[in-house]
């Protein structure tokens, strides 16, 4: 795959106008608050999943309008570092918990969420529905109620993002102020909307993020999930208006602008899925403190399972080991 965007240089001052609605913050404040009203406990269950080293806890909280999410808890034998909260690519689930132990195996409290009504396109499943409105779409979830930002599916899972920190911060064994947020692709980007629709998270770490910089990322697309939002555009000719103003709700990089928390972000430069320059639109308007991770030759991999050693020693500094149990 050859370099397909900006040269580096560039990348690192690209900052792009991009739409932003006037009532940007109103919506969203709403949003999360009408979410807050639903009060359901989170059930937090404790399983045998053969793991002797790790207690695994099947959770389920109340996201969006109140509808149960799932999501699986792994929590150390030992010392707690603080608790990581994971978000999950598009189109996987929360899969099995033996599948992702390496944030418990080095001493955090590991939280990954369910996407609703994904979970089919790749790994072990998914158990979360999507119960919203349904309308004349593409496969897929990126035009699942794209002419309304009242219904677009991605309101739904960012406030269920949100309410996943909620749901965290309720449990015994978390400390509240002692959380983090990771995520790639899709959850990188469910990652960057968090940071600023909670504020206080200790930090955040989104590697290749999606959802970011929509009007570029879906002129240059050259494979899903954006291009199911060009096959839409090709079949609903004159919506382009209405589509990309129900997505300037959802851009990561309007939810970058309102971030304070520290980040570590990664770009791979080969990237045909994320393009560098989306990533980058995001990580450059980032208000708090950022470092950002450059893998010049990967593609949507980014750095792979080189880029988690980089994160675990990142995030030590932020959630140092003290045990809260």
């Amino acid at each position: 795959m050859p370099l397909l965007d900006l040269p580096l240089e560039q990348l690192r001052e690209y900052s792009p106008e991009v739409r932003e609605p006037d009532d940007f913050d109103e919506f969203w404040s709403t949003t999360i608050a009408e979410a807050r009203t639903f009060s359901a406990p989170v059930d937090a269950r404790r399983v045998e999943a053969g793991m002797s080293l790790v207690d695994t806890f099947d959770v389920t909280f109340p996201g969006f309008d109140g509808e149960a999410i799932k999501g699986w808890l792994n929590v150390p034998a030992g010392p707690l570092r603080g608790a990581i909260i994971e978000y999950n690519g598009y189109g996987g689930g929360r899969g099995l918990p033996h599948e992702r132990l390496r944030w418990a195996a080095a001493g955090f409290a590991h939280f990954f969420m369910d996407n609703r009504g994904q979970g089919s396109s790749w790994g072990s499943g998914g158990e979360t529905p999507d119960r919203g409105v349904v309308s004349a779409s593409v496969p897929g979830v990126m035009t699942r109620g794209v002419l309304d930002r009242d219904t677009y599916y991605f309101r739904r899972l960012y406030t269920d993002a949100v309410r996943a920190v909620d749901a965290v911060r309720s449990l015994d064994i978390v400390d509240p102020s002692l959380v983090a947020l990771v995520g790639s692709s899709q959850g990188g980007g469910l990652a960057i909307a968090v940071s600023a629709l909670v504020g206080d998270v200790v930090a955040s770490m989104p590697s290749v993020p999606f959802l970011s910089h929509f009007e570029r990322s879906v002129s240059m697309a050259m494979s899903d999930p954006y291009s199911e939002i060009v096959r839409y555009l090709s079949v609903h000719r004159g919506q382009e208006e209405r589509v990309f103003e129900t997505l300037s709700y959802f851009d990561a990089v309007n939810f970058a602008r309102r971030a304070t928390v520290p980040a570590l972000f990664a770009s791979a430069l080969m990237d045909p899925v994320c393009l560098p320059s989306t990533v980058f639109a995001a990580a450059n308007a980032w208000q708090g403190p950022m470092t950002m991770e450059v893998y010049p030759y990967n593609e949507h991999e980014g750095g792979g399972e080189h880029h988690w050693v980089t994160q675990e020693r990142w995030i030590r500094t932020y959630l140092p080991e003290v045990d809260q149990r």
